[in-house]
C-alpha cells in the first residue's frame, strides 16, 4: 500500500502510452481497487533514488486444459528514461518468480505487433510467440 501513489503515476503514464487521456485519480483508484480486492499482483521497479521506473500487473487465472493456475501479465510499462537500463527485464523476471512461487504453470501476455523492442526482450527471456491462435475481443462498454 505504501507504493500506491508511485504505481498510480506509472499506471497513468502507461495508459497515456496507449493514447488515453491523463487521469491520475482514475489510475490511482483502479490500482487501489485491485490492491484492496487482492485481484492482481503489482510489481514496481524503482531506480537508485527510489523513483518508479516501471511496473507490471499480473492477474491470476486458470488454464482449463492444463487444469492448473496461470497468470495473465496484462500490464507492463517502463518509463522512457528508464528503458535500456534493465527495468523491463527485472520486472519480467520478478513476475516469473512470483508465478512459480504461487504454483502457476504459465504466464501469458499480449503486445502490439509494432512493439518490436518488447518482443525482442520477451524472446530473449524464453517467451514464445503464439502463431497458431488468434486473439479476439468484444467491447461491451458503450
Amino acid at each position: 500500500m505504501d507504493d500506491v501513489d508511485q504505481l498510480a503515476v506509472v499506471f497513468d503514464a502507461y495508459r497515456q502510452f496507449y493514447e488515453l487521456a491523463p487521469d491520475l485519480a482514475l489510475s490511482r483508484q483502479f490500482i487501489l481497487d485491485r490492491m484492496l480486492g487482492c485481484e492482481s499482483v503489482l510489481i514496481l521497479a524503482e531506480d537508485e533514488e527510489g523513483v518508479a521506473a516501471g511496473f507490471c500487473q499480473l492477474y491470476p487465472t486458470f488454464c482449463s486444459l492444463a487444469a492448473a493456475p496461470i497468470y495473465a501479465l496484462y500490464d507492463l510499462y517502463v518509463r522512457p528514461a528508464a528503458r535500456q537500463l534493465g527495468a523491463g527485464r527485472a520486472l519480467l523476471l520478478a513476475a516469473e518468480a512470483h508465478a512459480l512461487r504461487n504454483g502457476a504453470v504459465r504466464l501469458d501476455l499480449t503486445t502490439a505487433k509494432t512493439n518490436l523492442p518488447a518482443q525482442s526482450l520477451y524472446q530473449a527471456l524464453g517467451w514464445t510467440r503464439d502463431d497458431i491462435f488468434y486473439a479476439y475481443s468484444k467491447n461491451l462498454a458503450a
